[in-house]
C-alpha cells in the first residue's frame, strides 16, 4: 500500500489530554480507525506518512497549534556513526542476539519492571501488570520481534521492533538499570541500523521528536536523521533546525 492509500484510511480525532512532553500544554491524536485489520504492508505504509504504533493503536499527534512532535527516521544506507556511537558498539560487542516471538515471557518482563522503576518510576506506566506490558508491545496482524541483548546466561536488554516492507520501527527498548557505563538504550538503536542493513531494508523509524523535550534528544544523534514535517520527510540536523 502506498503513501496515497493512508489518505482514505478513516481515522478520529481524540479528545483533548495533558501533553507528555511539553508541561502545560493540551495535545491530541489522529488514531486510524481500530476496526481496521492492521498488518505490515499498512503499517510501513502508515509509518512513511508519520503515524506510529502504540499496542493496537496507530496514531499521529493532530494538536491545536503544535507541530512539535516530529516523527523522525533514519536513512540506513546513509547512516554513519561518530566517534563516541562506535566506542559504544565496541563496548557491546561481547553481547549475544537471540530474536524472540512477540509472547509474553517472564524473564523479559522482570527485566521490563525494573527499567520502568529506574527510569520511569512516576509515571502511568510503572508497576505494569503482564497484560499491560503485551497490550502496550505488541498487535494482531503485525511482525513484532523482541530482540534480546545477553552477556552469556544474564539478559541485559531487548529491542522492541516491529518489521515490516520499508523498515524497521523501534517500538520500545528496556534494558537493565545497573549496567548504564554501557549505554544499552544507543546500542540498541545501533544494532537496529545494522540489522536493517543487513537484511536490505531502507528505514529505521524512531518514533516521535520533540526539540523541546529533554528526553527525546538523542533520536537526531543518530546522523543523517529525517523527520515527517508538513507531510513530507526532511533533513532534521542534531538541533532541530
Amino acid at each position: 500500500m502506498n503513501r496515497q492509500n493512508t489518505n482514505s484510511i478513516r481515522c478520529h480525532v481524540t479528545a483533548p489530554f495533558e501533553c507528555s512532553y511539553l508541561p502545560g500544554r493540551q495535545a491530541s491524536n489522529l488514531v486510524v480507525d481500530p476496526g481496521l485489520p492492521l498488518n505490515d504492508h499498512l503499517l510501513g505504509a502508515l509509518l512513511n506518512s508519520g503515524f506510529r504504533r502504540s499496542g493496537a493503536h496507530v496514531y499521529r499527534p493532530q494538536c491545536n497549534g503544535c507541530q512539535e512532535c516530529v516523527s523522525v527516521r533514519v536513512p540506513v544506507k546513509r547512516f554513519r556513526p561518530d566517534r563516541s556511537q562506535r566506542r559504544n558498539w565496541r563496548r557491546n560487542r561481547d553481547l549475544c542476539h537471540t530474536p524472540c516471538a512477540a509472547e509474553f515471557q517472564d524473564e523479559q518482563f522482570q527485566l521490563y519492571r525494573r527499567y520502568l522503576a529506574s527510569r520511569h518510576h512516576d509515571s502511568e506506566m510503572s508497576n505494569p501488570i503482564p497484560a499491560d506490558y503485551v497490550g502496550f508491545l505488541t498487535s494482531p496482524g503485525v511482525r513484532t520481534v523482541f530482540h534480546e541483548f545477553r552477556l552469556e546466561q544474564q539478559l541485559l536488554a531487548v529491542a522492541v521492533a516491529d518489521h515490516t516492507p520499508n523498515g524497521l520501527s523501534a517500538v520500545y527498548s528496556f534494558f537493565d538499570p545497573d549496567h548504564p557505563h554501557r549505554g544499552l538504550g544507543t546500542y540498541a538503536v545501533l544494532w537496529l541500523i545494522q540489522h536493517a542493513r543487513h537484511v536490505g531494508l531502507p528505514w529505521v523509524y524512531l518514533g516521535y521528536w520533540v526539540k523541546e523535550c529533554r528526553k527525546m534528544s538523542y533520536k537526531t544523534r543518530f546522523m543523517p536523521c529525517e523527520g515527517y514535517i508538513d507531510n513530507e520527510w526532511r533533513p532534521v540536523d542534531a538541533t532541530g533546525d
